[in-house]
C-alpha cells in the first residue's frame, strides 16, 4: 500500500485549526423551542464527544454548526456559534457555500440516504471534488481519498452503486466525501449508529487516525458513552435540548456531576452482567416549552428536590474545565468499577 498523504499535501497550504465556541445557542421550530442555552467548546486539533439519548438535540446543534438549519425550517433565537473568529450564525447562504465542505465537513447519520442510489460512487466522488477541490486531478484525488479511509480495491468501489457496498464501507465513503474539501473541522453525526461493534471500532479508529494525520478538530456525536471514551478528550452531555454537563472525558466518565450522565454510564451495555436486565432511565424527557420551570431532568432524577422543580440550574463550574447544570452536583455518586472506562469491554 502506498503511503497515505494528508489532505494538505495537494492544493494550498493548510490553514491553522481554529477553536469552536458555542454559547447560549437557542433554536426554535414552528415557534417551539428545540434547543436552549447550549454551550460547549472545542479546542484546536481536539475531539469533543457530544453525547445524549435520541431527541436530546445533538443533531440540531450539528445543523447549527454546519449552516443547515434553514433547510429544515427552523430559526436561531439566541446565542452564538463562532469558529476561528467567524460568526457562523451571521453567514449568508453564499458565504456558507464557501465554508461548508472546505472549512467545516459533515459526516451525516444515514450513509445510504445521503448517497444517490442510481449514481455510481465514482461519479459522486468526482462531482464532490469538482465543487470542493476543483484544482485537484479528480481521478487521482478520488483514489487518494478512498485510500485514506482504507477502502480496499478503490477502482472497484468507484465503479459500484451505494447499495452494493456494506454499511461500514458506505460510512467510510461518507468520511472520504467529507474530507474532499480539506476541512479543518469535521462534524461526525452518529457515524457508528446501525453498525455492528467491530465495524464501530474500525470507524472510531479511522477518525482518530485521520485527526492525527491532518490536525483537524472533530465533533463526534453519539448516544453511547462507550464509543467516545477512546476518541474524545472532551465530552458534552445533552439532555432535552440543552447541555447538562461538560468537561474532560476522563472526569466525565469516572466522576460525573450530573445524575443524567451518571445514569447514562450505568446504562451502558458493556456494564451489563450476563442474564441481567439492562439498566434503564425511567420516564421520558420533558419537551422544551416556553415558561417551563425547573430542571428538565427533575421528573426522572433520584436526587430531585423542590428547588430542582422550581429553578433552572446554571451550568456551573465543578472543577478545571468541568461544568454541570445540577443543584445537587456534589451528591452525584462517582462511577463504580463496572462503569469505569473500558470496563466490560
Amino acid at each position: 500500500m502506498t503511503e497515505r498523504v494528508p489532505p494538505a499535501a495537494a492544493g494550498s497550504e493548510r490553514r491553522p485549526a481554529a477553536a469552536l465556541a458555542v454559547d447560549g445557542l437557542a433554536v426554535a421550530a414552528a415557534g417551539r423551542p428545540v434547543l436552549r442555552d447550549v454551550c460547549f467548546r472545542l479546542e484546536p486539533g481536539s475531539c469533543l464527544g457530544l453525547v445524549g439519548e435520541t431527541g436530546a438535540g445533538k443533531t440540531m446543534a450539528c445543523r447549527a454548526i454546519t449552516g443547515r438549519l434553514t433547510r429544515i425550517g427552523v430559526t436561531v433565537t439566541g446565542g452564538s456559534v463562532r469558529y476561528g473568529g467567524i460568526d457562523l450564525l451571521a453567514q449568508s447562504p453564499a458565504r456558507w457555500r464557501r465554508l461548508y465542505g472546505r472549512r467545516i465537513g459533515l459526516v451525516p447519520q444515514n450513509s445510504l440516504g445521503s448517497l444517490d442510489p442510481v449514481m455510481k460512487v465514482g461519479r459522486q466522488v468526482r462531482e464532490t471534488l469538482r465543487e470542493l477541490d476543483p484544482g485537484a486531478p479528480h481521478d487521482a484525488r478520488a483514489a487518494e481519498l478512498l485510500e485514506m479511509v482504507h477502502l480496499p480495491r478503490p477502482r472497484q468501489v468507484l465503479g459500484a452503486y451505494p447499495h452494493e457496498l456494506s454499511g461500514g464501507m458506505r460510512q467510510r465513503l461518507m468520511i472520504a466525501l467529507a474530507l474532499a474539501g480539506r476541512p479543518d473541522l469535521l462534524v461526525a453525526d452518529e457515524p457508528t449508529s446501525a453498525l455492528d461493534m467491530t465495524v464501530q471500532h474500525g470507524i472510531v479508529d479511522l477518525l482518530a487516525e485521520l485527526r492525527a494525520a491532518t490536525g483537524m478538530s472533530t465533533i463526534f456525536v453519539t448516544h453511547d458513552l462507550s464509543v467516545v471514551e477512546s476518541i474524545a478528550e472532551q465530552i458534552a452531555v445533552m439532555y432535552a435540548g440543552t447541555v447538562v454537563e461538560s468537561g474532560p472525558a476522563p472526569v466525565i466518565l469516572t466522576a460525573p456531576r450530573h445524575p443524567y450522565t451518571r445514569a447514562l454510564l450505568a446504562a451502558r451495555p458493556t456494564r451489563a452482567q450476563r442474564g441481567a436486565r439492562l439498566a434503564a432511565i425511567p420516564g421520558q424527557p420533558r419537551p422544551l416549552a416556553p415558561g417551563l420551570a425547573g430542571c428538565q431532568f427533575a421528573e426522572r432524577c433520584p436526587l430531585a428536590s423542590d428547588q430542582c422543580r422550581a429553578e433552572v440550574p446554571p451550568l456551573a463550574e465543578q472543577g478545571p474545565g468541568h461544568r454541570s447544570a445540577c443543584w445537587h452536583a456534589a451528591d452525584v455518586p462517582a462511577a463504580d468499577r463496572h462503569d469505569a472506562p473500558g470496563a466490560g469491554a
